[in-house]
């Protein structure tokens, strides 16, 4: 039974060594695995400056002249490793731009359709932002605009003008024009008051 048993051992490890050697076997294509190598540098590099969507990760190896096959490995590879994700890239990208830099849902969803974010995945970041925090940054916005105005307006015409200022601070950030002139006037209307 011991020399069954060890011709069926000898047999198997024989069939390893001749699976192990044969090329088109290789668990790793190690020619595959050098072209990769500075590809997968230059996204690592991408990806530790910022984030980004798969899109933008595309395009920015494609720029190094990558082959499309080795395009998709790195992405895939990315993707599995949790480096690149657009649905987090969204939700990210939409809390950040709309906490620091005040950008409307408009604005935000013209930069994530610029980015390759798919419609659906763009819709679900963006409900993290509701009616009231656009209303509520629009009002901010416009009370600090309005805030700088030194002297009460003389006239209509200077009134206009001031308005039009302080609404261009909400319109230049994609917010809705009747709520940004809503705002506007009442935070112009405020300050004239406080310098009366």
């Amino acid at each position: 039974m011991a020399t069954n048993q060890n011709r069926k051992i000898r047999a198997l490890q024989e069939a390893i060594r001749q699976w192990e050697s044969s090329p088109e076997t290789a668990l790793v294509d190690e020619e595959q695995e050098e072209a990769l190598k500075p590809f997968i540098a230059h996204a690592q590099r991408l990806i530790n400056h910022r984030p980004r969507s798969v899109y933008e990760l595309r395009s920015r190896l494609a720029e190094r002249d990558a082959p499309d096959e080795l395009i998709d490995l790195v992405i895939e590879r990315c993707e599995r490793g949790g480096m690149v994700n657009d649905a987090a890239f969204a939700r990210e990208w939409v809390r950040q731009r709309s906490e620091h830099q005040k950008k409307s849902v408009a604005v935000l969803r013209r930069e994530l359709e610029q980015k390759g974010v798919a419609g659906p995945l763009i819709e679900d970041a963006l409900q993290q932002i509701s009616q009231e925090d656009q209303l509520e940054l629009i009002e901010s916005l416009v009370r600090k605009k309005a805030s700088q105005v030194s002297k009460v307006p003389q006239g209509r015409d200077e009134y206009n003008k001031v308005l039009r200022r302080i609404v261009g601070v909400a319109a230049r950030r994609g917010f809705p024009s009747d709520a940004s002139m809503r705002a506007a006037r009442a935070a112009l209307d405020g300050r004239i008051d406080e310098l009366s």
